[in-house]
């Protein structure tokens, strides 16, 4: 594989109900989780190349994400199956119409097992970009080695780096983490945060604020996730204030993970800055107009009608 997506982290088995408790369910949707992962569907859906390197456990669960990947396109051959441990899971349910809860089971899984010798060094240097997020870095020390790692050797071999800060609470406190997203920060090239994240990681929570003291850091592009109003952008000097779509919200599951998927797919393709947001915030309206998580994610085809309905404001970068 060269000139595609690699990405490296944790990928679970997806549980799903389409209404109410999971203990009056009589039946469930099966499929994918996990930040990377996601990510990595997104892209080939969207006609880029993508390969997924993480760990599963030698169980069903691990054959299921490991066949899902495939049939949509993701290489796998970089994976690897712990024998010594399973594959984590997610559980989600839904206790309304709008409001759903996931439960993730991943305490000793094979996702927490990750670590540098995981690596596919050449892999990462022959790819386009290399993508990878904080969930992943929070898992465990190795797993955090193992990201600190994939950025390095991308970096030695002039392949950018895409970093979704995707903090979790639940996965480490915030000191740790806002030290790791810093060393972090300083060999990625791409950042997407949301602004929810901004004041647990230390940061201003003005979404502008945060952009610029994100690019005071390092990366050269910096994407803020505004949830239903949108995004802001800071590209190669030029702001790009990128709206949201009117669409009518579905499951918001996979929302931020169809946006980088778009966003990296157009940036795969060699399109322009304005374009990649355009397509970004399209697949994210794509994936909240139906219900899912990588199941949801969109194909081209999905997004005909959406750039023509979009404008995007263009400034200079403060």
């Amino acid at each position: 594989m060269s000139a595609g997506l690699v990405t490296f982290g944790e990928a679970l088995a997806s549980f799903r109900t389409s209404a109410g408790k999971l203990r009056h369910a009589t039946s469930v949707d099966v499929g994918i989780a996990g930040s990377e992962a996601t990510v990595a569907v997104g892209v080939s859906r969207l006609g880029a190349r993508a390969a997924w390197m993480g760990r599963v456990g030698a169980d069903e669960p691990g054959a299921l994400v490991l066949t899902r990947l495939r049939e949509e396109g993701v290489d796998t051959g970089a994976a690897v199956t712990d024998r010594k441990a399973p594959t984590g899971l997610v559980l989600r349910d839904f206790r309304s119409r709008d409001a759903s809860r996931s439960a993730y089971y991943r305490t000793g899984s094979a996702g927490t097992r990750l670590a540098p010798e995981d690596l596919r060094e050449d892999l990462i240097a022959a790819a386009g970009v290399l993508h990878l997020s904080g969930s992943t870095a929070a898992l465990s020390e190795t797993a955090d080695d193992a990201a600190f790692a994939a950025a390095e050797i991308a970096g030695e071999a002039g392949v950018p780096v895409s970093l979704a800060l995707d903090h979790g609470p639940a996965l480490w406190d915030d000191e740790n983490a806002r030290d790791a997203v810093l060393d972090l920060l300083e060999r990625v090239d791409i950042v997407f945060a949301r602004t929810d994240e901004a004041r647990p990681l230390g940061f201003d929570t003005d979404a502008e604020a945060f952009a610029a003291e994100l690019a005071g850091r390092g990366p050269d592009e910096i994407i803020v996730l505004q949830g239903p109003r949108g995004a802001i952008a800071e590209i190669s000097g030029v702001r790009y204030d990128v709206p949201a779509y009117p669409v009518h919200e579905i499951d918001a599951d996979a929302a931020d993970e169809a946006f980088i998927a778009g966003y990296l797919a157009d940036l795969i393709a060699g399109e322009p800055a304005d374009r990649r947001v355009r397509t970004a915030a399209a697949c994210r309206a794509a994936a909240m107009s139906v219900p899912g998580s990588a199941d949801s994610l969109p194909e081209r085809a999905d997004l005909v009608d959406l750039p023509r309905q979009h404008r995007l404001t263009r400034t200079p970068a403060s």
